[in-house]
């Protein structure tokens, strides 16, 4: 995580999104996601909120010290539940607001390049306030890393073409995983970065032999929602 400067994680996030969502008309922003009830135009406008928040929050440093970091952050967003579900349906009329789904393109092409021009500006020393909680500016940053991470392999699962998430991105969000995890779990060797994502966020179940290479930790999944 030394190596890598945050804010150059989150342009690579985003523009990994970018990549994805340029590529498509109104018909492929209509396909599925993994999100369940979201379709690619309702999912972009859920990261683009994310991409708002940051631009509102590096507009309004506070004072420290954090109460949460990059990692401590997620556990208060364990997924599900009636917020979880309200919120869905709130992002899915927002989205139907749109004259058509490249309308949520063309507004996510001009947020996330000013949030990340903000992020690359941000006070690294600095504090920032967000979801109820103060972060460190770097710390701020992963998380909204990670989130764009997991949500760029939600976009692409029936866009086989597609590209990935970058892999500067994808390790901030694969750390904040291992974060996650009790410090005497070892990830089974056959995963990839990504098989960890989607079985650490719960998009893909854990199979048998998942379960005995990961004995009781296999109790801490999924690590988020």
């Amino acid at each position: 995580m030394t190596a890598i400067r945050p804010d150059e994680a989150l342009a690579q996030a985003y523009a990994g999104i970018t990549a994805v969502v340029d590529a498509l008309d109104d018909s492929g922003l209509q396909r599925a996601t993994r999100c369940h009830g979201w379709l690619v135009a309702d999912l972009l406008l859920h990261v683009l909120g994310d991409a708002q928040r940051a631009l509102v929050a590096l507009a309004s440093p506070v004072d420290g010290p954090a109460d949460v970091d990059d990692v401590s952050y997620w556990r208060d967003f364990p997924g599900g539940g009636d917020e979880a579900v309200r919120h869905a349906w709130w992002v899915r009329r927002s989205a139907a607001a749109f004259d058509r789904p490249t309308g949520i393109v063309r507004l996510w092409r001009e947020t996330a390049p000013a949030a990340v021009r903000a992020a690359a500006s941000g006070n690294p020393q600095g504090y920032v306030t967000t979801q109820g909680h103060v972060l460190r500016v770097p710390d701020f940053f992963a998380t909204l890393t990670t989130e764009a991470v997991v949500h760029h392999l939600d976009l692409i699962v029936d866009l086989p073409d597609a590209p990935p998430p970058g892999p500067l991105a994808t390790r901030v969000a694969v750390a904040t995983m291992d974060g996650l995890l009790s410090d005497d779990t070892v990830r089974p060797a056959a995963w990839s970065d990504h098989d960890y994502l989607l079985k650490a966020t719960g998009r893909v179940p854990l199979t048998d032999r998942d379960r005995l290479e990961l004995g009781e930790s296999a109790g801490w999944f999924p690590l988020l929602g």
